[in-house]
């Protein structure tokens, strides 16, 4: 049967890319060896991953949709002849034309499978770009065997079932004559070779789990979701065969003051009515210092500022986005009796002691709504 990985994310079939995403972050933050350092945690942990780069992945999506596993040795899933129950198409074609084509042992040395790991960075990081030092726990090459799965001094030996085929046939009678099907050696799983006295370390797989430190360059301008690949720091394959890749999923954590949309920041001050009738200068504290905004007399609630420049550097681009100060303005609740003096009267300074008729004077809605009746 193929792994529901919907299931181990706690998902339902058909789930989106963000629910999957969401779910993934929800569990990894629990499980992840660093936080959690229970052995079933870890192993737990492993499988989301697992799950995580197999439904986000197009191509390992689209095997487990149609109802196969996208890491099964055995080949295309139940999308294809290497499904459980089948023997794999050159299986078929030696049953029908005697087994012909023979596909020979196959290498003990496999590639490595990829690795994912999160890594949580700060706003400013993501911006100017850091170094990080992430811990990641994966399979790395023997340190006794070196991969080749043997015990010092030993060495593989062919195989007395298939004398080093790494297949064994079989004949069968039938209606229609003599079927001869080959399959793969069961004794040395189709390599042609046997480990008598495998590595007291490895047991004869040619790898070992480890946690090891890795230094990761983020670069400027990164955003969240995206992936660092490391070539060549994922999972070492059995026999000792090559890495797999690492990436490292960037996730940005909120900030208090400013909101990122790609390349631009944008955050809010609030000014006083009077500031904002009558100008000033407001000091703000942005990602590359202090800066000084000039707010001109009249400004508006709403109102959007753009220092240029301020933003997050283009990724693959040169330049940087812009900062977008959004502007409210706040109204008084509480006057004493000298303030509402003198807001009345500047009020009828302007003109403004009887808004109504201010508005009718102007052309206002309540104006074009009577010249409409009549």
């Amino acid at each position: 049967m193929a792994t529901d990985y919907f299931g181990v994310l706690g998902l339902s079939r058909g789930a989106g890319d963000s629910d999957i995403k969401r779910a993934y972050r929800r569990l990894a933050r629990d499980l992840h060896p660093d936080v959690n350092p229970d052995p079933e945690a870890k192993e737990r942990f492993q499988e989301v991953t697992r799950a995580y780069e197999a439904l986000t992945d197009p191509e390992k999506r689209r095997i487990v949709d149609l109802g196969g596993d996208p890491f099964d040795s055995g080949g295309a899933g139940a999308g294809g002849f290497g499904g459980a129950g089948f023997g794999g198409l050159g299986d078929i074609m030696d049953a029908f034309f005697g087994g012909a084509a023979t596909r020979g042992p196959r290498s003990r040395t496999r590639a490595g499978r990829d690795a994912l790991i999160p890594v949580e960075l700060e706003l400013d990081e993501t911006v100017f770009g850091t170094t990080k030092d992430i811990t990641v726990d994966t399979a790395v090459l023997c340190t006794v065997c070196t991969g080749a799965g043997t015990a010092p001094g030993t060495h593989a030996t062919t195989c007395a079932t298939c004398s080093g085929r790494g297949e064994v046939q079989s004949v069968q009678r039938g209606f229609l004559g003599q079927v001869v099907s080959s399959r793969s050696c069961p004794t040395c799983a189709g390599t042609g070779q046997v480990i008598p006295e495998p590595c007291p370390q490895c047991a004869g797989d040619g790898r070992i789990r480890s946690r090891r430190t890795i230094q990761v360059k983020v670069p400027a301008g990164v955003e969240d979701g995206m992936r660092i690949r490391l070539t060549g720091q994922g999972e070492v394959g059995p026999g000792g065969g090559p890495a797999g890749d690492l990436y490292v999923e960037v996730h940005e954590r909120p900030h208090d003051v400013f909101t990122r949309d790609g390349e631009d920041l944008h955050c809010r001050v609030t000014l006083p009515m009077t500031s904002a009738a009558l100008g000033t200068t407001l000091s703000l504290k942005t990602l590359d210092g202090e800066e000084d905004i000039d707010i001109r007399p009249g400004t508006q609630s709403g109102s959007v500022l753009t220092l240029r420049a301020h933003g997050a550097p283009r990724l693959r681009a040169t330049g940087r986005g812009n900062l977008l100060v959004h502007v409210e303005v706040t109204t008084p609740t509480r006057l004493d009796a000298e303030q509402e003096k003198l807001l009345r009267d500047l009020a009828a300074l302007r003109g403004e002691d009887q808004p109504e008729s201010h508005r009718e004077a102007q052309g206002g809605l309540f104006s074009r709504v009577r010249d409409v009746f009549k």
